[in-house]
């Protein structure tokens, strides 16, 4: 099993990765963001320094997808806290003109060799709440944090999974969920990630699934 989870800044893909990986007993596959050396003027001045910071995580992200992921599928099941098709999402927004189009040649000629996640658990959730749950883990460099790019994130990630209808893909809103202190609330999207792999043992008919 590989299981990927997504969904828009704020809205807890760490920590549910964190809290699945024992309920799976699987590997654990976080992505590295804090080393990128631009994040932090991004924030201040995202125009400015978009397309450096894209072009790292791009590199970053493919480097450690490309060695991680095989090598810990070949000792069991993995569950990563991000996809490497989200990279493009968040260049499609920030980048524009020569900038996007030099983004998009590297980024397809690598995403090639990338392997594809048996499932991606998308976690949508209100740009409200993720503010909320952005502010409240206060990360120094999301304090400026704006809510209208979270708005512009969130319905990026709406229309992406509208669009990609064969990506195997499961949809929880996770806006009233709360993993770390509702074991209930684990226990209930673990059942469902069962469900849609036929790992059994599950219940079905639970309402968190996208219709």
């Amino acid at each position: 099993m590989y299981l990927a989870i997504e969904g828009v800044i704020g809205v807890g893909k760490t920590s549910l990765a964190r809290m699945l990986q024992p309920v799976f007993n699987s590997k654990l596959l976080l992505e590295v963001f804090e080393e990128n050396p631009f994040l932090s003027d991004f924030y201040s001045d995202r125009r400015r320094y978009a397309f450096q910071t894209q072009i790292y995580f791009l590199l970053s992200r493919y480097r450690q997808q490309r060695h991680a992921v095989p090598q810990a599928l070949s000792n069991g099941d993995l569950i990563a806290d991000y996809t490497f098709a989200k990279d493009a999402l968040f260049a499609g927004l920030n980048l524009s003109g020569d900038e996007i189009d030099t983004y998009r040649l590297v980024h397809d000629a690598l995403a090639e060799r990338i392997q594809r996640p048996d499932l991606v658990l998308y976690l949508r959730v209100t740009t409200e709440v993720a503010m909320q749950r952005i502010t409240m883990r206060d990360r120094p460099y999301e304090r400026n944090m704006e809510y209208a790019y979270i708005e512009q994130l969130n319905q990026a990630y709406e229309d992406f999974f509208d669009q990609h209808a064969k990506l195997p893909v499961l949809t929880i809103d996770s806006t009233a969920l709360d993993f770390v202190s509702r074991p209930d609330n684990l226990d209930l999207v673990a059942d469902r990630v069962r469900e849609r792999l036929q790992i059994p043992p599950y219940q079905q008919h639970l309402p968190l699934e996208k219709s």
